[in-house]
C-alpha cells in the first residue's frame, strides 16, 4: 500500500519530463536536437492512433446509447453546446482586440505575402465536403469530419437494427477496448515523447518580434485565460453542477498534453481515458461527444478568429460597427467548426477568413510566424471545453457516475 502511494502519477511524470526537456532546451540546443527524434516518434504514436480510436470510439458511443432518441438527445445538446461556446470565444477575441488595440496603425510588415492566392469560401460547399465519396480514402487523408460523419451513420444503423447486427456491435465494442489499452501504451512513453518536444520548442524559439505582434499575441493569451478562468468555470458551475477546481484538478493531464503537443487530436486519447476513469462519464456519451468536440469545438481558434478581424481592421484603416462585429463573431462560430485539431489549419483558415471579410491576404506571413506561439494556449482551451461539453452534458442526462468523480487523485492514479 505505501508503495503504491508513492507511485508518481502520469501527470506529475509528465511535468518532469517537461521541466527536464526546458533545462535541455535552454543548456544545450545540440542536445535537444539529437533527441528530437524521441518527440517525433511521440507525436507519430499518437497520430497512429486518431483514425482507428475515433472511428470505434464514435460508433461504439452511438450503439450503447440504447436507441436513437437518446443519440439525438445526447448529439442536439453538445452541438448546441459547440455552438454557443464557440460564440462567446469568438465574442471574446472581438472585444478583446478592441481594448487591446492590437494592430492599431501598423503597416510595416504588410509587403509580405502578397503572392498568397485568394481561397473562396461557400459554408454550403464546406458542409458538403464532410460527407464522404470514399470513407476508405478518408481514413488515408484523414479527413475526420468524413470519418465522423460516416460513424455517425454506421452507428445509428447498428442501433436501429439492434439484436440482428449484434456480432457487428460486439466487435466496435471490442475495437474500442483494444484502442484504449494501445492508449494506454502509447501515454506511458508520453513524458519522454513530451520531454523532447519541450526540449526541441526552446532550443528553436526566434526573440525578434515587434511591437504589435507582441500585443497580438499577448491579447490572445489574456483573452484565452479569461476563457479559462471567466467563462469556462461558470458553465462547469451553473451547467454541470460541479465543483470547479476539483474539475480542473481531474482534467490535468489532457490539459498538459493539450498545451506541449498542440494538438487537439493527439490530446483525444488522454481526454476519453481521463472522462471513464476520473469523470466517471459513460462511454456512449463521451465516446461521442469527445471525438466531435476535437473536430468541430474549436474555441482557440474562434478567439483568433475575432481577434484577427479587429487586428486586420486597424492594419487597414477599416472602421468596425456593431453589424461588423456581429459577422465577426459568426465568422468566429462558422470557421472554428471545420478547423482540424492538427497543426497548421489555423494558418489556412485565417486566409480563408481573410477572404470572407474582404481583407488582402498581405497579413497571413505574419499569422504564420506567430501561430507556433499561439497554439498552445489554443490547443489548451479547445480540449478543456470538450471535456466540460461532455461533462455537462452527461450530467444534465443525469449519466455522470459521482462515485468515480468524488474520487480522490491519489487512488485514481493507483489503479
Amino acid at each position: 500500500m505505501t508503495k503504491e502511494k508513492k507511485k508518481l502519477g502520469l501527470g506529475m511524470k509528465i511535468l518532469i519530463g517537461i521541466a527536464v526537456g526546458l533545462i535541455i532546451g535552454f543548456v544545450s540546443p545540440s542536445a535537444a536536437e539529437a533527441l528530437s527524434p524521441l518527440g517525433t516518434i511521440f507525436l507519430r504514436m499518437l497520430k497512429m492512433l486518431i483514425v482507428p480510436l475515433v472511428f470505434f470510439s464514435i460508433t461504439a458511443g452511438i450503439t450503447k446509447m440504447g436507441d436513437v432518441k437518446q443519440l439525438v438527445s445526447v448529439g442536439l445538446r453538445f452541438v448546441v453546446y459547440i455552438l454557443i461556446t464557440s460564440g462567446i470565444a469568438a465574442a471574446f477575441g472581438t472585444v478583446g482586440g478592441l481594448l487591446s488595440g492590437a494592430g492599431n496603425g501598423t503597416t510595416e510588415f504588410l509587403k509580405a505575402g502578397a503572392h498568397v492566392q485568394k481561397q473562396s469560401f461557400s459554408f454550403i460547399d464546406s458542409v458538403i465536403s464532410w460527407f464522404p465519396e470514399n470513407i476508405v480514402d478518408a481514413m488515408v487523408q484523414q479527413n475526420m469530419l468524413q470519418i465522423i460523419v460516416f460513424c455517425i451513420f454506421l452507428g445509428v444503423a447498428l442501433l436501429y437494427l439492434g439484436e440482428k447486427a449484434h456480432t457487428v456491435i460486439d466487435l466496435i465494442n471490442q475495437g474500442s477496448d483494444v484502442m484504449l489499452k494501445i492508449t494506454d501504451f502509447v501515454m506511458a512513453y508520453s513524458p519522454i515523447g513530451i520531454g523532447s518536444l519541450m526540449a526541441t520548442m526552446v532550443s528553436t524559439i526566434s526573440g525578434a518580434t515587434v511591437k504589435d505582434v507582441i500585443i497580438l499575441i499577448g491579447a490572445d493569451y489574456v483573452i484565452c485565460i479569461g476563457m479559462l478562468v471567466i467563462a469556462y468555470p461558470l458553465i462547469i458551475k451553473l451547467f454541470a453542477r460541479l465543483p470547479v477546481m476539483k474539475f480542473f484538478r481531474k482534467i490535468t493531464e489532457p490539459m498538459i498534453v493539450a498545451i506541449s503537443t498542440t494538438s487537439s487530436a493527439a490530446t483525444l486519447p488522454v481526454s476519453l481515458k481521463v472522462a471513464r476513469e476520473k469523470l466517471g462519464i459513460p462511454e456512449n456519451i463521451f465516446g461521442f461527444t469527445l471525438p466531435l468536440g476535437n473536430t468541430c469545438g474549436m474555441n482557440g481558434f474562434a478567439v483568433f478568429i475575432g481577434l484577427a478581424c479587429v487586428f486586420c481592421s486597424h492594419i487597414y484603416g477599416m472602421p468596425i460597427t456593431f453589424s461588423k462585429m456581429c459577422i465577426y463573431i459568426f465568422l468566429g462560430i462558422v470557421l472554428s467548426v471545420g478547423a482540424a485539431g492538427v497543426k497548421g489549419a489555423g494558418i489556412v483558415m485565417s486566409t480563408v477568413l481573410l477572404q470572407a471579410i474582404g481583407m488582402p491576404l498581405t497579413v497571413i506571413p505574419i499569422f504564420a510566424a506567430i501561430w507556433p506561439a499561439i497554439d498552445p494556449i489554443h490547443t489548451l482551451l479547445n480540449n478543456t471545453s470538450d471535456l466540460i461539453g461532455t461533462a455537462v452534458v452527461a450530467r444534465q442526462l443525469k449519466k455522470m457516475d459521482m462515485d468515480v468523480f468524488e474520487k480522490k487523485e491519489k487512488m485514481v492514479s493507483a489503479e
